[in-house]
C-alpha cells in the first residue's frame, strides 16, 4: 500500500483519526497505523504533523467554500443570493460543530495560530461576498453602499462573526441564536439597500 498511498488517503485517515482521538491526542503514528503503513511514509506526503493537520483543515474547510461558491456564483437578485449566502454560512459552520466536533475542534486550534489554510478561507469567503454585492450594486439594489465591494464585503463578514467565527460556537445552539441571525442579516440588507 505504501507505493500507491496519496495525500488524499492520508487526509481521509487524518480525519478519521481526529474524529476517535481529538486534535490533542491524534498523532502522525495513529495516522500511519489507520493506513498500515510507517509514519516515515506519511511524512514524505507531509513534512510535520502541523503541516498534516493544516491540510485536513483546509480540506474540510474547503467543502463549506465550495458550497457557498454555487450561491455566489448563482445568477438571479444580489439580495436573495446574500441572504442565502449568509444564511447558508451558519448553517454550515454551525453543522460543522454539531455533526463534527472533533474537526471543528482541530479547525479552532488552527484559528488560534497563524493558519494559511484558515486565512485563505476567510479570504475566499470575502471574496465570494464582494461579487454578491458588486453584483447588487450593478442591479441598483445596493445602493447605499458608501465603499467598494471589497471593504464592505469584510465588514459584512465582521459583522456576522457571531454566526460563523468558531469562538462563538457554543452560542449557536442557543435558542435566540436564528433570532439573532436574523436581526443582524436584515439590519446588513438594510443597509445595503438605503
Amino acid at each position: 500500500m505504501a507505493e500507491a498511498l496519496t495525500p488524499e488517503q492520508i487526509l481521509r485517515a487524518t480525519e478519521e483519526v481526529l474524529r476517535r482521538y481529538g486534535p490533542a491526542k491524534a498523532t502522525v503514528v495513529d495516522v500511519a497505523r489507520a493506513l498500515g503503513v510507517s509514519h516515515g511514509t506519511v511524512y514524505r506526503h507531509f513534512r510535520t504533523k502541523a503541516a498534516l493537520r493544516e491540510a485536513v483543515t483546509k480540506r474540510w474547510l474547503d467543502r463549506t467554500t465550495e458550497q457557498l461558491e454555487s450561491v455566489a456564483e448563482r445568477q438571479g437578485p444580489a439580495e436573495e443570493r446574500l441572504v442565502d449566502w449568509l444564511t447558508g454560512l451558519f448553517a454550515a459552520k454551525r453543522r460543522k460543530a454539531g455533526d463534527d466536533p472533533e474537526l471543528f475542534a482541530t479547525y479552532t486550534s488552527l484559528v488560534g495560530e497563524h493558519s494559511e489554510a484558515v486565512d485563505q478561507h476567510v479570504t475566499d469567503l470575502e471574496g465570494q461576498l464582494a461579487r454578491i454585492i458588486e453584483d447588487g450594486r450593478a442591479q441598483g439594489t445596493f445602493t447605499g453602499l458608501s465603499s467598494g465591494p471589497d471593504t464592505a464585503a469584510r465588514a459584512v463578514f465582521q459583522a456576522t462573526a457571531r454566526f460563523h467565527d468558531p469562538s462563538y460556537a457554543p452560542q449557536w445552539s442557543d435558542p435566540s441564536a436564528d433570532a439573532d441571525f436574523e436581526a443582524v442579516r436584515d439590519l446588513i440588507l438594510r443597509g445595503l439597500t438605503s
